[in-house]
């Protein structure tokens, strides 16, 4: 999975698929690549309204849904919490301690074995990006 590395590039994508620019995308598109991580949906809301304080968190969703839809981003879930987005550009596992809610991001790699053992098995595809594993980290073990 690619995804844009600028918000130039990702605003392109979304008008090459026949999206509309509005300014709350591009809001939401500057949060999403000035963020380092993941990103709730509020979170994402309340940098935009910071800039844009008439945006509502109806119009993030919206967005989201549409970003994701053309693959500028993604979202996961990281244990119990509400789903995170981040760009796709960096799409990859992720691993979230249940005793300190430690969150290790992990390259496809490791979960490229499962991914095959799953298919080949099951015949069953797994998507390692949109759930975490969770299990204790090295100190909570």
């Amino acid at each position: 999975m690619g995804g844009a590395t600028t918000i130039e590039g990702a605003l392109d994508l979304v008008r090459r698929h026949g999206g509309r620019i509005t300014s709350s995308r591009r809001f939401l598109l500057r949060a999403l690549f000035d963020s380092e991580g993941h990103r709730t949906a509020e979170e994402l809301a309340t940098e935009v309204q910071v800039q844009a304080p008439d945006v509502h968190l109806s119009t993030i969703y919206r967005n989201l849904d549409e970003l994701e839809r053309l693959g500028v981003i993604v979202h996961a879930h990281l244990g119990h919490g509400p789903a995170t987005y981040h760009l796709a550009n960096s799409v990859h596992g992720h691993f979230v301690c249940e005793e300190c809610g430690k969150m290790i991001e992990a390259p496809d790699s490791i979960f490229a074995s499962l991914a095959k053992s799953a298919q080949s098995r099951f015949g069953f595809s797994i998507n390692p990006h949109h759930f975490a594993m969770l299990g204790r980290c090295r100190e909570c073990s």
